[in-house]
C-alpha cells in the first residue's frame, strides 16, 4: 500500500472511485483534472491517492486552506474516501496522516472534515468531534416538476450566461453570509470565487438561472453543475432584501426544468439540516433525502 500525491492523469480513476463511494456527488473528469493540475489560488491544496499493491487507485483525499473565512488557521480535509473492497487495510489512516501533516506544515490548526455516519467512529478515534449534519437529496428529473411561483412585478428571470462574473459574485457573497456553517464564509475573494464557480468546467450557465430585481441587480440565483445526464445544485441563494417572494424556488425550478429538457435525468444537492428555508424549497420541488454526512472538527498540535 502506498500513498502518493495525486496527478491530473489520475482523474478518470478518481471519478470512478468517487461514483462508487459517493454516487450522489457530481464532478466530472475535466473538473477533477483541473483541480489537480491548477489548484485554487492561495489554497495550499494538496491531494493524495492511496494505491493498492497492484497499482489501483483505491483512496483519495485533499487538504487545503479555507480561504472563504476570516477565521484564523482554518484548514479542511475533503472527501477522504476508500473503495469499499479495500477498507480495513490502513488506506484511510495513511491518507488522513498525509492530509493532516500537510495542513500542519501550512500552519493550519483548526481543521474541518466531513464523514458519513458509518465513518464517524474512524474520525472520533483520531481526535475529531462531530458538529453539524448535512443532508444529501436526490431529484428524479424524468418526472414532471411542480409549477414555479409567479414572477413578482418588476423582476426578470435570466440564464446565468447573461450575467457578468462580478454581478454573480456580488449576489453570492450577499446571499450566503448567513448560511449555517461551522465556519463563517465571510472572506471569499473574487479570484478564489472565480476559480471555484465561474471558471468551473462543470458549470452549466444556460441551465443556471438568476432573478434580477427592478434595478437589474441579481436578487436570487440557482447554479447547476453538469456531468453527462447528472446535475448538482451547487448554490441557490437569495439576498436578504428579496426573501419571502419565492425567488429561490423560481430560479431553481427554471434551472431544473432546463436541465430536464436538455437530457438531465437526476439532480442532487446538499444542505445543512439547520437550513430550513432551503430544505423546504427542495421538498416542494420533489427532492428526497438520499444520504447524510456529518462535519467533524479537530485542533492540531504544532
Amino acid at each position: 500500500m502506498t500513498v502518493r500525491p495525486a496527478h491530473p492523469d489520475d482523474a478518470p480513476a478518481l471519478v470512478a472511485l468517487r461514483h462508487t463511494v459517493y454516487p450522489y456527488l457530481v464532478r466530472g473528469e475535466a473538473s477533477t483534472r483541473r483541480q489537480l493540475a491548477t489548484p485554487p489560488p492561495d489554497s495550499s491544496l494538496a491531494a493524495f491517492v492511496a494505491v493498492s499493491g497492484t497499482g489501483e487507485v483505491v483512496g483519495f483525499s485533499t487538504a487545503f486552506r479555507n480561504t472563504s473565512t476570516s477565521a484564523p488557521h482554518a484548514g479542511q480535509v475533503s472527501l477522504l474516501h476508500v473503495h469499499p473492497a479495500h477498507r480495513g487495510r490502513g488506506h484511510g489512516s495513511a491518507l488522513l496522516t498525509a492530509s493532516l501533516s500537510h495542513l500542519r506544515g501550512c500552519g493550519l490548526r483548526n481543521v474541518r472534515g466531513y464523514v458519513t455516519p458509518e465513518s464517524l467512529p474512524f474520525a472520533t478515534a483520531r481526535g475529531f468531534t462531530a458538529s453539524r449534519e448535512l443532508r444529501y437529496s436526490r431529484l428524479d428529473l424524468t418526472t414532471p416538476l411542480p409549477p414555479p411561483p409567479p414572477l413578482p412585478s418588476g423582476y426578470t428571470l435570466v440564464p446565468v450566461s447573461a450575467l457578468t462574473d462580478r454581478a454573480l459574485f456580488a449576489a453570492e457573497t450577499g446571499g450566503v453570509a448567513d448560511e449555517p456553517s461551522d465556519v463563517a464564509p465571510d472572506a471569499l475573494t473574487f479570484d478564489h470565487w472565480r476559480y471555484d464557480v465561474w471558471e468551473e468546467p462543470g458549470l452549466d450557465r444556460d441551465a443556471s438561472f438568476a432573478v434580477l430585481d427592478p434595478d437589474c441587480a441579481v436578487a436570487s440565483f440557482s447554479l447547476l453543475l453538469r456531468d453527462g445526464d447528472r446535475y448538482w445544485s451547487d448554490m441557490t441563494a437569495t439576498l436578504p432584501a428579496h426573501r419571502g417572494l419565492g425567488l429561490a424556488r423560481l430560479a431553481k425550478t427554471a434551472a431544473l426544468s432546463h436541465a430536464a429538457a436538455t437530457g438531465g435525468t437526476v439532480a442532487y444537492t446538499s444542505n445543512d439540516t439547520a437550513n430550513a428555508p432551503m430544505l423546504a424549497v427542495n421538498t416542494r420541488l420533489g427532492y428526497v433525502p438520499t444520504a447524510t454526512a456529518l462535519s467533524v472538527l479537530t485542533t492540531l498540535t504544532p
